[in-house]
């Protein structure tokens, strides 16, 4: 079955009629059309830029790995596996499920490559598309993009504190305001087990009045009732994993906190916070923020020492976070944040007449090859409508060529903020842009001054 598919009918001359499929796109996707897609690339540019001043280097991972991959990573009583994969059996009968989170590959091919046998810590970051069926909703979707970042290698929490600051300090570099911090240390398995215990005697009491969700995870994985929104009142009064946690857990999360401290980053304690992903352990964080409908997670992350292991390597400490990029955007929309994006070109070029029109190609060639962006129109129009295209580009300037120019081995050229014009050599076109384009730049950053 076709996503979306509609019918509509074409006649034949001999009276039949062929029904012909429209498509559209699958459910909880999205297209990225030009206009909107320049505020990803301002979102993702800023995540580069702040990855290569905290010294994470950039890796990309397969989009599909092995189901068991994520079943042993993320854990199996969790709702991304029980519930929302998209699995499938390729050609040679092996399970494959699309990534549903961005941690499980990247600790593959941290095993895989043997990056644990660098002199330093693996710290590397990922851009790029997951999968998860989930009902379709304003900031959640079934491909979704993430920014994440981790850190392989070392169980310093200073660490932790500077992955949480990353985080922090991309929310703030993209615009937003009002940003949150809500930390907890879960511990360790061990931990967690008698913790289980002490959770499990607080809500058995209790279990009929809770909703269905609730009295389902009861019985797999008891902590994630904490993060039911529907029957958060009932916890009050909850059992603390704080409680349980023993001296090296305690002093771990300590230090977390004081270099956050530290590094003026702010922040809550939530003992409640559990995340929905098993290889967490020690720190846990999540960012909040409002805006987004019923939504208020526009990212999270942790410490999984532990996960590499599980996964088959050596026992290595790692931390990371993912933050929503869609989130991000909506954010950015509902707090009305307009991103500085030049979508303008440099020169708009007009040929004008015969020769010039067969002139104008390697004129627009050599432009672009001089580093400059360039264009013109390729479906005959009038002078008019040639000049209004212009100014759809947004091009600084307008570059005009006609036959008698041609014959001079000039050009004219118009600055379009100002309207100054001049008519300038062909072979000197580049660089004339180029100086322009400077004394335009110098007379911004003086203004800006």
């Amino acid at each position: 079955m076709l996503f979306g598919a509609g019918a509509f009918f074409v006649p034949l001359k001999a009276g039949r009629v062929i029904p012909m499929t429209t498509f559209q796109k699958p459910p909880g996707t999205q297209d990225l059309l030009p206009g909107t897609v320049e505020k990803w690339q301002f979102v993702e540019q800023t995540a580069r830029d702040l990855c290569r001043r905290f010294h994470f280097r950039e890796i990309r991972t397969p989009i599909f790995e092995a189901t068991e991959l994520f079943q042993r990573g993320v854990g199996e009583t969790t709702d991304i596996v029980e519930k929302e994969m998209y699995t499938f059996e390729d050609r040679g009968h092996r399970s494959m499920t699309l990534r549903p989170e961005g941690t499980a590959g990247v600790v593959r091919s941290y095993v895989e490559n043997k990056l644990y046998g660098e002199p330093d810590i693996a710290k590397l970051y990922y851009i790029g598309p997951m999968f998860r069926y989930e009902r379709a909703q304003a900031g959640r979707y079934r491909q979704f993009h993430q920014f994440g970042v981790e850190a392989v290698g070392s169980d310093d929490p200073a660490l932790d504190a500077e992955v949480i600051a990353l985080g922090f300090q991309f929310f703030k570099e993209v615009g937003l305001t009002g940003i949150t911090v809500e930390i907890n240390s879960v511990g360790t398995p061990e931990i967690r087990g008698i913790f289980r215990s002490k959770l499990l005697q607080f809500l058995e009491p209790m279990r009929s009045e809770l909703c269905k969700d609730c009295q389902s995870r009861m019985d797999r994985n008891p902590l994630r009732v904490l993060d039911c929104k529907v029957d958060q009142p009932k916890f009050e009064g909850a059992p603390s994993i704080l409680d349980s946690l023993d001296e090296e857990c305690a002093n771990h999360f300590a230090r977390v906190r004081e270099n956050l401290d530290e590094m003026n980053i702010p922040y809550q304690v939530n003992p409640r916070m559990v995340r929905g992903l098993d290889y967490y352990t020690y720190t846990a964080f999540e960012f909040k923020a409002q805006g987004i409908g019923s939504i208020d997670t526009i990212g999270g992350g942790g410490r999984y020492n532990g996960l590499v292991a599980e996964i088959g390597g050596d026992d290595k400490p790692g931390v990371g976070l993912g933050l929503g990029i869609e989130r991000t955007l909506l954010l950015l929309e509902s707090q009305q944040v307009q991103p500085a994006i030049d979508t303008g070109i440099d020169v708009y070029l007009i040929a004008l007449g015969e020769r010039a029109d067969r002139e104008a190609t390697t004129v627009l060639h050599r432009l672009r090859g001089a580093g400059i962006s360039a264009d013109r129109d390729y479906q005959g129009r009038k002078t008019k409508a040639l000049f209004k295209a212009a100014d759809r580009a947004h091009a600084r300037f307008t570059a005009i060529l006609g036959d008698d120019e041609l014959d001079r081995g000039e050009i004219g050229l118009k600055n379009m903020a100002t309207g100054e014009q001049r008519q300038v050599p062909l072979t000197e076109l580049a660089g004339t842009v180029h100086e322009w384009k400077s004394d335009m730049k110098k007379e911004n950053n003086d203004h800006d001054a």
